[in-house]
Formats: structure tokens, C-alpha cells, sequence
């Protein structure tokens, strides 16, 4: 599968990548999440995971289970360490920790690495197997430059017991281990999702939605999530069309951890109020080719944030040669480099005037999508991502001698 890249990634990549695992060939690599499917980190796993294997690591995807009540406390939780006042009772706390116990029982924890994501398995470290050789890692996706404190606090109890911590941006580190590391995230140029299509696979999508070809499309392709500014783009659009004509599409896959999503989805529907310009696009998981076809026939690809951990779907539409017009919050602007790779933006107004810019400048618009497609390759694609996480397993295993031999 590795034999594939060749020719797509950088070549140092493939090197390193190939002579790290030979170091650790035989070595057990668990990750820990909380869905199979919706969201980045799912993506991620997906092609990492294969890749991992036949490279000769024994590598497991263990997914935590959870009702209603724990995803709507881990949605709190969620939404409280990217900014937002929620109110949490010693309950929901227990509750917490008592779902991931349950799960730790019935869960094969062994691994020589174990990568647990995000807080809602954060908990499972209280149940670490008594293997002194194993490490443990923290991998936090989520926007933590300005959380709500006493949530955080309460997270950094589990934080201790961990070897390291790992974050998408220095500046979500919370400085409270010696070993930190920042690895942002990846897209696959070879998966479904960013493959090169055919003209008649992305009119095949266009005609499946109804959204004419002949016309400029404006797209966001996200979760529905508030912090994601559906409302915010669609009122962005809204200014847009006064002086040019354009179709606005808002697609976005439901996360089964999301109890929000569709609370969100009819809010933006009844924002929408019947435009016929307004796609509004609830696509079912895996959706990778529409996604694909989308973002391929796009004049202008948004990612409006107000708060995002990274925002996997900058890279992906740049990688397609699109400019991306973002939130200048959280991982986007390590993306968007403002002026060069796209325009990093602060409000309604400024994504609407960016938005004109360029639906009236094709040449700009152009050579942006060129940079843009650039920096993925040499900052963003999958590669990069295994080599930085088999790097920190090395060295937390053989220390700096080690990484010196390689």
C-alpha cells in the first residue's frame, strides 16, 4: 500500500516512515476514539490504520460505546474547552468516568502505544494496564486555546497520568507535561474523499443535487455544528448575491457522537427560508465521492469557523487547487497562509467581500488554488502525520540516541 505514495508524497517522508518501522516491526499500536464514522479523526484512523499494518506494526481501533446521556455530557465538554459556558454537575462527571470504566472491562487495553483522542475516553488512563513498558498518549483535536477553566481542570486530572500529550497547535498546549508534541492533522490524497475524478463522476454529483454547473458555487463542507457558523455563511452569501450570481451549497455527514447535529441541521434549514440557490445537504456517512465531486466543482470553498481544532476540509479543498476562505481561528490559519494559500477572515462582512473577490478575479483565484495545493503537499498529507507519530513513539522509546541512529 506504501508502494502507491510514490510519486504523490514527498519522498523523505517515505524513507523515514519505512525505516521507523523497521526499528519498530512487532510492536502493538492502539488508538482509542469515540466513533468509527463523521469527523476527522475517523477519517484519519481509516487510512492510517491499514498502512500502519502492512508496514508490520500490530495496530487495533478500539471505539468507545456510550448513550444519549454520555454524548450529550462529552458534547458539553466539548463545547465548554472550545469556549462556551456550560454548566456541569458532579453527576455527569461520575457518569463520566462510569461509562469509561464500563467500557475499560470489556476493552483489551494492552499495547505497546496507546493513543487515546479527545476527552471522551479520556478517563480510560485510570485504567491503564500495570505494563511498564507501554506508553500512554493524549491526542487532543480540539480547540484548546480559551476553555472554560473549571472544565479543563477537571480534564487535567486525567491529562496527569499520561506519558505525553499530543496537539493539533502549540498554542492548545496546556504546558502541564515536560513531553508535549504538536502534530497537526492529514488528508489522504489517495482515499475516496481526494482522489483525482473524471468530469463525468463530478457531473454525476451536480445532477444528483440538482446544482446547476453553469452557475459559480460558494461551499462549506462541515458538521452542523454552531461553532462551524453555518448561519454566519449563509448571511455572508446573502451579501454576495446582491452584486454577484452564485449558488451557496452547506453539506455536511452526521457524527453518531453529535447529539446536536440535527438541532443545528433544521436551524440552518429555517435560516435558509426556501432559497432555491440554498443547498442545504445532510449526506450520509462515507459520502467521500460526493464530497469529492463538491469540492472539485466549487468556485470558492468556505470553512467560516469560530472555533476549530484544525478544520481538516481547508486541506482538502486546496489540495483540489481551490482558494479557502476561513475563520482566522484555532488550526485554519496554520492552512491558510492570508493572501497566499487564501484569505484568512473575522467576520460575516469580510467572507462575503473575500467571497467577491474571488468570483470577480478567475487569475487570482487560480494561482491561489496553486499555492494552496503546494503547502498541503508539503505540511498536510497522511505521510507526514504517520512519520511525526512514529517519530514520538521512538524517541519516547529509545530517547534521543535512537532517533540519532535512524
Amino acid at each position: 500500500m506504501i508502494e502507491k505514495y510514490k510519486g504523490i508524497v514527498p519522498k523523505g517522508d517515505l524513507i523515514l516512515i519505512e525505516r521507523l518501522c523497521e526499528k519498530l516491526k512487532g510492536c502493538s499500536f492502539l488508538h482509542v476514539n469515540s466513533t468509527r464514522a463523521g469527523g476527522g479523526v475517523a477519517e484519519i484512523l481509516q487510512r492510517m490504520i491499514p498502512i500502519l499494518e502492512e508496514l508490520g506494526l500490530k495496530v487495533r481501533w478500539e471505539v468507545i460505546e456510550g448513550d444519549g446521556k454520555f454524548f450529550d455530557i462529552t458534547k458539553k465538554i466539548h463545547n465548554a474547552l472550545q469556549g462556551n459556558e456550560e454548566r456541569f454537575t458532579k453527576e455527569m462527571w461520575e457518569y463520566h468516568f462510569e461509562v469509561n470504566r464500563w467500557n475499560a472491562e470489556k476493552m483489551n487495553l494492552e499495547a505497546d502505544a496507546v493513543f487515546i483522542h479527545d476527552p471522551q475516553p479520556a478517563p480510560l488512563i485510570k485504567f491503564r494496564p500495570k505494563n511498564k513498558e507501554s506508553l500512554w498518549f493524549w491526542r487532543c483535536h480540539i480547540d484548546l486555546s480559551n476553555p472554560q477553566k473549571s472544565v479543563c481542570d477537571h480534564l487535567m486530572k486525567y491529562y496527569e497520568g499520561y506519558d505525553a500529550g499530543i496537539f493539533s497547535v502549540s498554542k492548545f498546549a496546556r504546558g502541564e507535561k515536560d513531553l508535549e508534541f504538536i502534530v497537526p492533522p492529514s488528508i489522504d490524497p489517495l482515499s475516496e474523499k481526494n482522489r483525482e475524478l473524471t468530469e463525468q463522476e463530478i457531473q454525476e454529483t451536480l445532477e444528483k443535487f440538482d446544482i446547476p454547473p453553469d452557475r459559480p458555487m460558494i461551499l462549506q463542507v462541515s458538521r452542523f455544528d454552531r461553532f462551524k457558523d453555518p448561519i454566519g455563511v449563509i448571511k455572508a452569501y446573502r451579501i454576495v448575491k446582491r452584486y454577484n450570481d452564485c449558488v451557496l451549497v452547506l453539506a455536511g455527514s452526521p457524527a453518531t457522537d453529535d447529539p446536536e447535529g440535527e438541532i443545528v441541521l433544521n436551524e440552518v434549514k429555517e435560516f435558509a427560508a426556501n432559497d432555491p440557490d440554498i443547498k442545504v445537504l445532510l449526506l450520509p456517512p462515507f459520502s467521500d465521492r460526493d464530497i469529492n465531486a463538491l469540492q472539485r466543482a466549487a468556485t470558492v470553498v468556505l470553512q467560516k469557523s469560530l472555533k476549530e481544532g484544525f478544520g481538516l476540509t481547508v486541506s482538502e479543498a486546496m489540495w483540489k487547487g481551490k482558494p479557502v476562505i476561513g475563520g482566522a481561528v484555532g488550526g485554519i490559519p496554520l492552512q491558510i497562509i492570508h493572501r497566499v494559500t487564501g484569505f484568512l477572515v473575522h467576520s460575516v462582512e469580510g467572507a462575503a467581500f473575500r467571497i467577491r473577490q474571488f468570483l470577480n478575479n478567475p487569475t487570482m483565484t487560480e494561482k491561489m488554488g496553486q499555492k494552496g495545493r503546494e503547502h498541503v503537499w508539503h505540511n498536510f498529507l497522511i505521510t507526514r502525520q504517520i512519520r511525526d507519530y512514529l517519530s514520538i513513539w521512538y524517541y519516547m522509546k529509545e530517547g534521543k540516541e535512537g532517533i540519532l541512529e535512524l
